[in-house]
């Protein structure tokens, strides 16, 4: 596995982490014991950098999550959680007020079964009101790191302009690194144009899903994917193709996420040990350059077409 520096943290993440979304059963019903596996499974082979929410399952993930962390070392592993989005018998809540983001951190070290995070995110900051991430919730996050209890702060959101906007409007050093997800994968590249931008500021950068939320994969999209239909249709279109020329597009998928080396790491999540490690193999095998540019003609004028958060 290789290691990149995340920005100016100290801190060296794989190239390919693991997201433990799916530990809450997000994309579809979980077995905890594979679940479980999955974690040690990605340990295991290097992949130690971790990222949860308490949104995930609505505290699901992270008592899932938790239940494999008690069983490992704390060194072995670097873990990311996140403040400001919750949710409860299927309703979506947020809160970005400092009383809640810093007594969230404490309710997940809680669940997750340590009494330290590595990296602490705002969520989704683009359902905040931009005012209140900046003047009161990332303060109160890093009164945490000032007080040891986190080691370093970051943001989230699927709008890069966003996380722009509030990197311009903190002060230097408050934000640590942004993750992203969905915009660098085959039929997105966009954060290409913010790299400059990130790099000059010292923020280490988090790609996540390079699978756009099953967009890029052979079972195709859930339900609730927000992707518009033109998308969705040249989506599958690739997937046929990659199929018929015997490469899944989920290896090529990977496989790009993870190629550009000014990207320090790239997220995707499983609760199946299997995928972990089938992940695993696509990205020490040599990427199809000539495959990825018939996939991005075939998706064409829907390059970097995006969709609303929800």
């Amino acid at each position: 596995m290789k290691y990149r520096d995340l920005g100016k943290t100290g801190l060296k993440v794989p190239v390919l982490s693991f997201g433990a979304s799916s530990l809450g059963g997000v994309f579809h019903s979980i077995k905890e014991n594979d679940a479980l596996k999955a974690v040690f499974t990605a340990i295991e082979n290097g992949l130690n950098f971790i990222d949860v929410s308490p949104y995930y399952g609505y505290y699901k993930a992270e008592t899932v999550l938790g239940k494999a962390l008690k069983e490992l070392p704390r060194d072995s592993f670097i873990l990311s959680t996140k403040v400001g989005r919750y949710g409860k018998d299927g309703v979506n809540t947020w809160d970005y007020s400092a009383k809640r983001a810093k007594e969230s951190v404490f309710e997940s070290m809680e669940r997750l079964n340590v009494d330290y995070v590595d990296l602490i995110n705002v969520h989704d900051i683009e359902f905040a009101d931009l005012h209140q991430v900046v003047n009161e919730t990332l303060p109160a996050l890093v009164e945490l790191r000032e007080q040891g209890v986190v080691g370093h702060v970051g943001i989230t959101d699927l709008q890069l302009e966003n996380l722009k906007w509030v990197i311009e409007n903190s002060e230097p050093g408050v934000v640590e690194s942004v993750l992203n997800f969905c915009h660098y994968t085959l039929n997105d590249d966009k954060l290409i144009d913010f790299l400059d931008f990130f790099e000059e500021h010292g923020i280490g950068v988090i790609n996540a899903s390079p699978f756009s939320m099953g967009l890029l994969t052979q079972r195709g999209i859930p339900d609730w994917h927000p992707a518009p239909k033109p998308l969705v249709e040249v989506c599958k279109k690739a997937a046929a193709y990659c199929s018929e020329q015997g490469y899944p597009i989920e290896k090529l998928a990977i496989q790009y996420a993870v190629s550009n080396p000014r990207i320090p790491t790239t997220l995707f999540s499983s609760s199946n040990p299997d995928s972990v490690l089938k992940n695993i193999k696509y990205i020490e095998e040599p990427i199809d350059w000539e495959l990825v540019k018939k996939v991005k003609e075939i998706i064409g004028d829907q390059q970097r077409v995006s969709w609303a958060n929800s």
